[in-house]
C-alpha cells in the first residue's frame, strides 16, 4: 500500500506496566485514560496481578525477553510518541526497559515509580529499587512519586511541604531530570503537589481535597495522562496541569459509585474526547 495515501496518524502512547485484573489501576487504567484523552494506547505488560478493590492476591512476572519483544513489536511497527512506565517488579525487568529506551531512542518517558498498591501490597522487590533509580531516572523526562514512594526513595518520612521540596531536590540529585512529588497523603483539606523542573524552577499546585473512597489507580491515571499530554505536543508543565485536572474530574465523577468492597476506581470515561489526529510521518 502506498504510504502517500495516508495523511494522519494518532498520537501514540505506550504503557509499560503491570496488569490489574480488577481494572482500576495498571495497564487497564492507563488504556482507559489514554483513550479518554484522545490518544492511541499500546501496552508492554511487565507482570500479571490477581487483584481487586480489596487487595493483591498474587503477582506473576513476565519474563524480561517477552517484555522486550512486546516493546520492540510496538515501536518497530506502530511507533511511539510518549511512554508511561509503571510497575517494574524485578531488576531484570528494569534493565529490559532501560535497554529498550536506548535501543529505540524513546522520548517523552514518564516514570511512575510504583512500589506499593493502594491496598498496601508491595509491588517491587528491594533490589529493583536501586536499579530503577540508576537506570531509569535519567532516561525519564519526569518521575512522579507519591509521598510514600518519595519517602522510601530518600529514606525518611515526608511530613510537610518543606520535606517534599527537599525530597524533590534529592531525587534530582539521584538523576531525575524533573520530579512531580504528589502530596495527597499529607493530612488536611488541601492537596498540594510539587513539580520541580529540570531548570530547578518550582511549581506548587494546590487544590481542595476530594473526599472519596474510590482512589485506586490514581497515580497510574495521572502518569498516563501526563504521557498523553506529551504525545499531544504539550510542554511538560502544561501536560502535568492538564493531567491533574483530568484526574480530579475523574475522582469527582466516580466518588459516589460503588465498585467492589474496597478502594474503587476513578471514572476514567467521565468526559471522553474524540481520537486526535496529527500529520502522518512515515518512520525512517
Amino acid at each position: 500500500m502506498n504510504n502517500d495515501t495516508f495523511e494522519f496518524e494518532y498520537p501514540r502512547v505506550l504503557s509499560i506496566a503491570g496488569s490489574d485484573s480488577g481494572g482500576g489501576a495498571g495497564i487497564q487504567a492507563d488504556l482507559k485514560t489514554i483513550a479518554a484523552l484522545g490518544c492511541y494506547g499500546m501496552t508492554a505488560i511487565t507482570a500479571l496481578t490477581a487483584q481487586n478493590t480489596v487487595g493483591v492476591r498474587a503477582i506473576h512476572g513476565v519474563p524480561a525477553d517477552i517484555l522486550s519483544h512486546q516493546i520492540d513489536a510496538v515501536v518497530e511497527d506502530i511507533g511511539v510518541d510518549a511512554v508511561k512506565i509503571g510497575m517494574l517488579h524485578a531488576p531484570e525487568t528494569v534493565m529490559a526497559v532501560a535497554e529498550a529506551i536506548d535501543r529505540h531512542a524513546l522520548v517523552n518517558v514518564v516514570l511512575d515509580p510504583v512500589m506499593v498498591a493502594t491496598s498496601g501490597a508491595v509491588l517491587i522487590a528491594n533490589p529493583a529499587i536501586e536499579v530503577l533509580v540508576r537506570e531509569l531516572f535519567s532516561r525519564a523526562v519526569l518521575v512522579t512519586p507519591n509521598l510514600d514512594e518519595a519517602a522510601l526513595l530518600v529514606g525518611r518520612p515526608l511530613r510537610n511541604a518543606k520535606d517534599m521540596e527537599a525530597a524533590a531536590h534529592e531525587l534530582q540529585a539521584m538523576g531525575a531530570r524533573a520530579v512531580l512529588v504528589k502530596g495527597g497523603h499529607l493530612p488536611g483539606d488541601t492537596v498540594m503537589d510539587l513539580l520541580l523542573m529540570a531548570s530547578s524552577e518550582k511549581h506548587w499546585m494546590h487544590a481542595p481535597r476530594i473526599h472519596s473512597a474510590n482512589t485506586h489507580g490514581t497515580g497510574c491515571t495521572l502518569s498516563s495522562a501526563i504521557a498523553a499530554g506529551l504525545a499531544l505536543g504539550q510542554p511538560l508543565r502544561e501536560a502535568v496541569e492538564t493531567a491533574r485536572s483530568y484526574v480530579r474530574a475523574a475522582l469527582l465523577a466516580g466518588a459516589k459509585v460503588k465498585t467492589g468492597a474496597g478502594s474503587g476506581p476513578l471514572n476514567h470515561g467521565h468526559a471522553p474526547m474524540a481520537m486526535r489526529l496529527k500529520p502522518f510521518r512515515p518512520q525512517s
